[in-house]
């Protein structure tokens, strides 16, 4: 028999964790393995999932709802340096050292750039969409239904093993306040945010304590809006604000253009942002197939955190909340690589079990924010001596995100200006040429250029 004992795999989604999966076949191949037939699908026209920035909302040019929440002048909001392939280092790609927090422009180019180099792209159906997902158990199989948005046409694949590798940060919690249909500016959540600049002069009321509202926040006051205020429900994200960002307690209700809170306080507004996070979506799957929980470091019901329990050749990629990123979707996809080649065995559903009520006993202990950073660092030393994903020094990488997280307490205006050091190369980063708060253009040319050039390249603004 060929193709891996004719075996086929389908994916779902073509974003960091999918392109993940697909670079650890191609390292089998690389080494001269037959690997199955693979397919994966993509409802957007190109890869790169959250890292694609599109002007569009709602819906997109097939009226598929838009998956994207990516935004202008997004910076990395971690060092590069935590989320750097093990097997592409950033030295590799850009020939010289960057920044540790570089835009998305330069990020998505550091994505392509490993992804370019394989033959990725010939097993990459776009603007495909999953529209249904059956499973077939007498054949232990999937049947698979998709729409091809471009010819308007469905037709149906079967796969012996599915990897759902559709992301979780594209579908919104939308939150209802008292009165807020009647308020009479733009009302919006962070998935549709788009950029800073329409709130320049505003005030601007985020509801929401998550990374989106520390982020789009900082973005608008750097960007000219004339206040900002974060509304919290449980806890303020609590660092030193400039003076123009605000915490206050949860919105209680809206009079008008007026919100009011929690601890008695009111304040008018222009616009409001829904910071309120997303939902682990599956409509494709079966209701006794879908992952079900909040976003958090490990969810139930997935064996190492990969594989459906019920369903172990159903295969889930990234669907922890993550300080970890790029490198814990490879090291995720390794191990998903080998079951599904048969050179790693799942022990018996029962012990499958035991092993995620042990992570969730020791993820119930964890109260702080460093606790966290150990606790997945943890997780991904567990999943690297499953594979031979290239190994890594995790607890410098936690080490530095433990750093990360004491920077943004101590400015959480200049805290991307700090460097850190490459635990694949060992290459310092460079000092970018301007301050973070000072540099309005995020274009990968700007940010590449040497400082000497930087009178060459006109700002756009």
């Amino acid at each position: 028999m060929t193709k891996a004992d004719n075996k086929r795999i389908g994916i779902i989604g073509a974003g960091p964790s999918g392109l993940a999966q697909l670079r650890a076949f191609e390292a089998l191949e690389k080494a001269g393995v037959e690997t199955p037939e693979i397919v994966c699908f993509e409802k957007q026209r190109h890869w790169g999932g959250m890292w694609n920035y599109t002007w569009r909302t709602g819906v997109g040019k097939y009226g598929e709802p838009i998956h994207g929440s990516m935004y202008k002048y997004l910076w990395s909001n971690g060092p590069k340096e935590c989320l750097e392939f093990s097997d592409y280092s950033f030295d590799e790609h850009f020939g010289k050292p960057i920044s540790s927090y570089p835009p998305r422009p330069v990020l998505f180019d550091y994505i392509q750039g490993r992804i370019k180099k394989s033959n990725a792209k010939n097993y990459i159906r776009f603007n495909t969409t999953v529209r249904w997902v059956e499973y077939l158990e007498d054949k232990n199989q999937f049947r698979v239904i998709l729409d091809d948005l471009k010819e308007n046409r469905t037709y149906e694949e079967i796969f012996d093993f599915l990897v759902v590798a559709s992301g979780h940060f594209s579908t919104p919690n939308m939150p209802y306040f008292k009165g807020i249909e009647n308020f009479p500016g733009a009302v919006m959540h962070a998935h549709d945010f788009r950029g800073a600049d329409q709130f320049k002069g505003q005030d601007l009321l985020l509801i929401g304590s998550s990374y989106s509202a520390e982020d789009i926040g900082v973005q608008c006051y750097k960007h000219g809006a004339n206040s900002i205020t974060l509304s919290y429900r449980s806890n303020p994200i609590g660092v030193d604000w400039p003076e123009g960002i605000e915490e206050l307690p949860l919105v209680t209700h809206f009079e008008d253009d007026t919100a009011f809170f929690k601890d008695g306080s009111s304040k008018k507004f222009d616009a409001v942002v829904m910071c309120t996070g997303y939902q682990h979506k599956f409509p494709f799957l079966p209701d006794q197939y879908r992952l079900k929980t909040k976003n958090n470091l490990y969810p139930n019901d997935i064996y190492k955190g990969i594989f459906f329990n019920d369903l172990p050749n159903l295969i889930y990629l990234g669907m922890q909340d993550q300080y970890y990123t790029f490198n814990m979707f490879d090291a995720q996809a390794w191990v998903a690589r080998d079951y599904m080649m048969g050179k790693f065995e799942l022990p018996p559903k029962e012990e499958r079990t035991k092993d995620i009520n042990t992570w969730l006993d020791k993820y119930a202990q964890v109260e702080t924010a460093n606790q966290e950073v150990d606790f997945q660092t943890d997780y991904i030393k567990d999943l690297l001596t499953l594979s031979d994903y290239p190994d890594f020094n995790t607890d410098k990488v936690a080490n530095m995100f433990k750093e990360w997280l004491q920077d943004k307490e101590e400015n959480i205006l200049t805290y991307r200006d700090k460097i850190f050091t490459s635990v694949v190369t060992g290459t310092q980063a460079a000092e970018h040429h301007t301050d973070w708060m000072d540099e309005l253009n995020d274009s990968k040319e700007r940010y590449l250029m040497e400082p000497e050039e930087e009178e060459l390249i006109p700002d756009p603004l």
